[in-house]
């Protein structure tokens, strides 16, 4: 189903923090209809959106093996986010066994970030989980980074997933119903640049 974001917010507003949330749609019709429901039932409002047309293929991402994961707080990476984005435009992410490292450069100077492995016996929500296979680096523009922050609600871990060559993972899990993945590619430094830094 193809639905505009913009469309799915204005619709969203007029939920409370406690409605129960229920999308209905046919295989075949052009809307889906939003039912946002109190906990008592005693207020039930109906809306009706417009499906858009998606011309394009259906899109897939195939499984791949990664050869670094990390496990870590979600908001402490939404901090790190955007503390680096205020230096520069791009995150360089190495990472190793003794731990993952947020860099970036700027006008202003530089900045690093770095998470070592921690388990923290007691609050597994504060840990920070390494599983790597091989180290990998990789760089990436902030601001895309800092978009899928905007997931860092729905959950308390992110799990960062990193290999030469492939897109980044940036998976926040949603209680037991599922989680939201954001897929964003390496980016790749022109010669141009390559020399300006040099």
């Amino acid at each position: 189903m193809g639905m505009n974001l913009n469309n799915i917010f204005k619709m969203l507003r007029y939920a409370s923090n406690d409605d129960i949330i229920t999308l209905k749609a046919n295989e075949r019709s052009d809307t889906i209809t939003f039912t946002f429901e109190t906990p008592t039932q005693d207020k039930i409002a109906d809306f009706e959106m417009k499906l858009r047309d998606i011309d394009s293929e259906h899109l897939s991402i195939e499984e791949a093996k990664y050869h670094a994961i990390v496990k870590m707080p979600s908001r402490e990476f939404a901090r790190i986010c955007k503390d680096l984005s205020s230096i520069g435009d791009t995150v360089v992410i190495p990472m190793t066994k003794e731990g993952i490292k947020f860099s970036t450069r700027g006008n202003i100077g530089n900045a690093n970030n770095v998470c070592r492995h921690n388990t923290t016996v007691g609050k597994p929500k504060e840990a920070t989980i390494i599983e790597m296979q091989e180290p990998v680096s990789s760089t990436f523009a902030l601001r895309y980074m800092n978009s899928f922050t905007k997931a860092t609600p729905l959950s308390n871990t992110v799990t960062i997933s990193l290999s030469s060559e492939l897109p980044v993972v940036v998976e926040y899990k949603v209680a037991d119903m599922g989680y939201i993945k954001f897929y964003l590619a390496p980016k790749i430094e022109d010669d141009e640049d390559m020399k300006s830094k040099v």
